[in-house]
């Protein structure tokens, strides 16, 4: 959900659907240029009182964000408050419950991301020093209700708060509550990227499943283990999920741009403020007949800003984001990009998981994702489970990763940040599974321990 008004448009002249179709096809680009993008959120915390961190005062976001202005970051403002950090092609973001977001830059190997997390996690140890606030890896904010997290001064999320009620029953715990790990990956083609989002989305549920660590809510269990994912449920549909054009024999970029034409729209930026326009039209947009900027024409910027307003399981944009995973520590923030690597950068792997996923349908994957925040591993899928397809999964993505043979300084290849979801698999016991047996074993029913289990270094 990042997003900076810039005070004008980059792209001044109006916009036609070529244009529109040429953000998506600019993405192809050869297998030597292919990265990896890492994103990843995590939920704030005062260390004494464990309560979620205030945008002001001495001990706030406010000040976290001026403290990491150091090793070339710079702040970023909205109507003269810090909101975000830039440095090169990667930023630190703060999310609407102030949860803060590392979408990291595109590297080349899984090694590289996590010596970047390792270095993004060692500057919060000096905000955490310096002003007694912590960071949680996990998925859903375990101990506070919504009416008690501060929301973040950053205009867009101003549209989103008044809008999410109307389409959704969890739209603000998922803007306030949850915190996710995502990585975005690139495409040869459009018949590669067709291929790729397809195994995404089938395998997306799977994906919840393993990573699954979220068992928490309002202090107490909440019946799931990923509570992240069970809001993402009810969270205006019209924009979430699983769109069942991508199992259409037709999906390429044209078919989702026109899905993305027709997804309601929450807001344009003018002057460097956010209009409100929510449930309006990009199609009238286009026939300058959108109600809230009547006669005027949309540019590339209005577009672009639009598609970072969707947030199925994997978007699309000049890349691909895989959505859909709990936030967690740092070997999980590794082992998602190496997981996905694994499956979709190796041709052999591809193929492999492309031909498992071949024969599902929209609805039986919709069964699947609505049944795994609560069942997880344990969910049913024709004659197995997701554990047993997460074993031919993580085989497969394994062999991708040693078949690409990129070694760190003391000679390991990538498979090493699997190990996380390989323990998953082999114990058949998550994260979430871990936490909820402490709670009921060792914490004697009380939440409060978890702050410091899932507390990030």
């Amino acid at each position: 959900m990042s997003g900076t008004p810039d005070g004008g448009s980059h792209h001044n002249a109006p916009a036609t659907e070529a244009d529109l179709l040429q953000s998506f096809t600019s993405g192809c680009k050869p297998r030597d240029d292919w990265r990896l993008g890492t994103e990843h959120e995590k939920i704030g915390f005062c260390l004494d009182s464990l309560r979620p961190i205030p945008y002001e005062g001495a001990r706030s976001i406010h000040r976290a964000l001026e403290l990491l202005v150091t090793d070339g970051w710079v702040l970023d403002y909205e109507d003269g408050n810090p909101i975000a950090l830039r440095r090169g092609m990667a930023n630190i973001t703060l999310e609407p419950g102030g949860q803060l977001e590392l979408s990291g830059a595109p590297l080349a190997t899984v090694h590289e991301t996590c010596a970047e997390v390792r270095d993004h996690l060692r500057l919060l140890s000096h905000v955490r020093q310096d002003l007694r606030i912590g960071f949680l890896g996990l998925g859903f904010q375990p101990k506070w209700g919504r009416d008690e997290i501060p929301w973040m001064p950053k205009g867009r999320y101003a549209v989103m708060r008044r809008y999410m009620p109307q389409v959704g029953a969890h739209g603000l715990d998922m803007m306030l509550r949850t915190a996710t790990v995502q990585v975005n990956l690139d495409f040869a083609s459009e018949t590669d990227m067709v291929r790729k989002m397809r195994v995404g989305y089938c395998l997306q549920p799977l994906v919840t499943a393993l990573f699954a660590a979220s068992p928490f809510s309002d202090g107490e269990p909440s019946g799931y283990l990923s509570t992240r994912a069970a809001a993402w449920l009810d969270t205006d549909r019209a924009r979430t999920g699983i769109p069942a054009m991508i199992f259409d024999e037709n999906f390429g970029f044209e078919r989702y741009m026109h899905w993305l034409l027709d997804v309601p729209m929450y807001f344009v930026i003018r002057d460097g403020k956010y209009i409100d326009c929510a449930g309006q039209s990009f199609r009238d947009f286009l026939k300058g007949k959108l109600a809230a900027l009547p006669g005027e024409l949309p540019t590339m910027d209005d577009w672009e800003l639009h598609m970072t307003t969707v947030y199925p399981e994997v978007r699309l944009k000049r890349y691909m984001e895989m959505r859909g995973a709990d936030a967690g520590g740092k070997p999980w923030i590794c082992a998602l990009p190496a997981l996905w690597k694994g499956l979709l950068y190796d041709q052999k792997a591809l193929d492999k998981v492309h031909a498992m996923v071949a024969d599902w349908t929209h609805a039986e994957v919709l069964g699947m994702r609505a049944a795994v925040p609560e069942r997880g591993l344990k969910t049913r899928f024709r004659e197995t489970t997701l554990l047993q397809l997460a074993e031919d999964v993580v085989d497969i993505a394994r062999a991708g990763l040693e078949h690409s043979r990129q070694l760190n300084a003391a000679g390991q290849d990538e498979t090493i940040h699997l190990a996380p979801v390989i323990r998953a698999v082999d114990n058949n016991w998550t994260q979430a599974e871990a936490w909820l047996e402490a709670y009921h074993k060792d914490w004697d029913g009380r939440i409060e321990p978890i702050f410091q289990f899932a507390a990030l270094p």
